[in-house]
């Protein structure tokens, strides 16, 4: 009874509710600069995107993890599947780029992750392909559709509520696992005290702890002092010397900004 319905109340918040905001060129410039191990961080446009952009108080509702064009995936269409995403209808799966071709995105790049932990990351990721998305997670955020004011220092505990079955995942839950795998640090908690020596007081250890993975979010990678954004146009060499300005020195008046 459970899992009819709540694939029901998932295929109700997975529809769209309005147009993407971004893609066009920059696509071309993302498939470009993204490196295996990226996190892609996504500006969805659907209900459940509306709930997850309530909570966490940020613009990026799903993140996905490229891992590059890989023997083992199969292609969609005629194109290599190089992302690998917990989808609320599909669960875990392997998807093309063009897939969020149309959307705002951001590159998160884990600093200086080693080739070995790399793969070890990838290939965790693909262990993981057909698991289910947490539908109990899917009711969680149903609730914050409704006009109800929710206090800041609960968002993210919120969010914590799905089940607690590892095969059900949740987009930033996968991924913050796959990370967990490789002991590379999104958020931890951090503590400092000194060594309990009088003559050393001055000095100070930081004590480092992992969050528990149920409690990171789309933004967390955004954030993270440990992942590095990664703009396109800038990645590429930009010089503003070489802007292709248009002639004339022309100025958007603030009418033609609002309908650009």
């Amino acid at each position: 009874m459970f899992e009819p319905v709540g694939r029901a109340i998932a295929g109700y918040l997975s529809k769209p509710i309005g147009k993407a905001g971004g893609g066009g060129n920059d696509a071309l410039l993302v498939a470009e600069t993204l490196e295996p191990g990226d996190v892609l961080l996504v500006e969805g446009n659907t209900r459940i995107a509306g709930a997850i952009k309530y909570l966490t108080q940020s613009m990026w509702s799903h993140a996905a993890v490229y891992v590059g064009a890989r023997p083992e995936l199969p292609c969609v269409d005629g194109e290599p599947a190089t992302l690998i995403e917990a989808d609320v209808l599909e669960g875990v799966r392997a998807v093309p780029l063009s897939c969020y071709s149309a959307f705002r995105v951001r590159i998160c790049r884990p600093v200086n992750l080693t080739s070995t932990d790399r793969e070890r990351l990838i290939e965790f990721l693909i262990e993981r392909l057909g698991h289910r998305y947490d539908l109990k997670h899917v009711f969680d955020l149903a609730r914050y559709l409704l006009p109800v004011p929710m206090p800041a220092r609960l968002r993210r505990r919120l969010i914590s509520c799905g089940s607690a079955d590892p095969t059900r995942a949740i987009c930033s839950t996968l991924i913050a696992q796959a990370f967990g795998a490789v002991r590379y640090p999104i958020l931890p908690i951090i503590s400092r005290k000194n060594d309990g020596n009088p003559s050393r007081a001055d000095l100070v250890r930081e004590l480092w702890r992992i969050r528990h993975y149920s409690l990171y979010v789309p933004r967390d990678f955004d954030i993270s002092p440990f992942f590095q954004v990664v703009k396109p146009r800038i990645e590429k060499r930009f010089d503003y010397r070489d802007a292709p300005w248009s002639e004339g020195n022309t100025v958007i008046s603030l009418d033609e900004s609002v309908l650009a």
